[in-house]
């Protein structure tokens, strides 16, 4: 199944497993965003990861990872929402050369100056809810090894953490061990010995499997020796909020001299999403049907329909 975040509780629910496998949805988020390969990877781990991260809140808000970056990579930017709704940006720095080999540190962080953030965005402050804001220690090879040493430190859980991605998935996955109940171990097995197995049975996950391998499978192939409870899966989608009507309603805000001395020099008007890449023309007619009669726009949000 694609699109989709699966969750297991370990028997004793000394653990939880979760693994996100993005498909149509990444490749949506794709669609209108022209990346170097290296630079599409990042941004589907860091989707991915904001996906499961955002999946153990209990809040009605977004969870966005964000890296301002120093070197060629200006920014990469992940938002999950408490729908599973998911989005994603990258922006590179003008005339940048990305190597396809490149690192992460030589792309974000080549001067020391990268910064990594966590961010709780509540959807409504009125019920007292603040944002929040977490520093991630931008000390590591990879995403996943960044959050986890930021799950261990700052939210106290033990977590192991595998991500990958290319032009067709973003898939990760994701153990934690969770409080033991009652304040003691198991009767069986100790929470610490469980612990150890399942996180060195995740240790053996190589990349490309992560890539290859449908996610049910591949749990299945992991800990077919535990006994896992599973929860309901959950599905995820791809959605920005920019739409041909808030393109309208920016123009118009404009003014009509403005829109026509635009449309004089250029001869129809594209304004590009800063967030997807999504592009929206107007042409003579959309623009003239602007400050005349707005009944007369085009419904559809297919920027190819004028």
């Amino acid at each position: 199944m694609t699109d989709q975040l699966e969750r297991y509780l370990l028997h004793d629910k000394s653990a939880r497993i979760q693994s996100v496998d993005l498909s149509h949805a990444w490749q949506t988020g794709l669609a209108h965003q022209q990346l170097p390969s290296v630079v599409q990877a990042l941004l589907g781990e860091l989707t991915a990861a904001a996906a499961l991260l955002a999946n153990n809140l209990k809040f009605d808000g977004a969870l966005i990872l964000q890296i301002q970056g120093d070197g060629p990579l200006s920014l990469l930017v992940a938002e999950c929402d408490a729908n599973l709704t998911i989005r994603a940006t990258a922006t590179l720095q003008n005339e940048a050369v990305i190597h396809k080999d490149a690192s992460l540190q030589e792309l974000v962080n080549q001067h020391g100056d990268g910064r990594f953030i966590v961010v709780l965005d509540p959807r409504n402050e009125a019920k007292g809810m603040q944002p929040y804001q977490g520093i991630v220690n931008l000390e590591g090879d990879s995403i996943a090894e960044m959050l986890q040493n930021y799950l261990k430190t700052s939210e106290q859980l033990d977590s192991r953490l595998c991500l990958a991605a290319n032009d067709e998935r973003a898939v990760g996955l994701l153990l934690q061990r969770l409080p033991t109940q009652g304040g003691h171990d198991t009767p069986t097995e100790s929470a610490a010995e469980t612990w150890e197995t399942l996180n060195h049975l995740v240790a053996t996950v190589k990349h490309q499997e992560l890539l290859e391998t449908p996610a049910r499978r591949l749990l299945r192939q992991l800990f077919w020796e535990q006994e896992l409870f599973a929860l309901e899966p959950v599905t995820l989608q791809w959605f920005c909020p920019c739409s041909r009507k808030r393109v309208a309603e920016m123009l118009k805000m404009l003014g009509q001299a403005e829109v026509q001395e635009i449309e004089e020099e250029q001869g129809e008007i594209e304004v590009v999403c800063n967030f997807c890449g999504q592009p929206y023309v107007f042409d003579s007619i959309d623009l003239h049907s602007l400050f005349t009669d707005a009944s007369s726009l085009p419904p559809s949000d297919d920027p190819t329909v004028h």
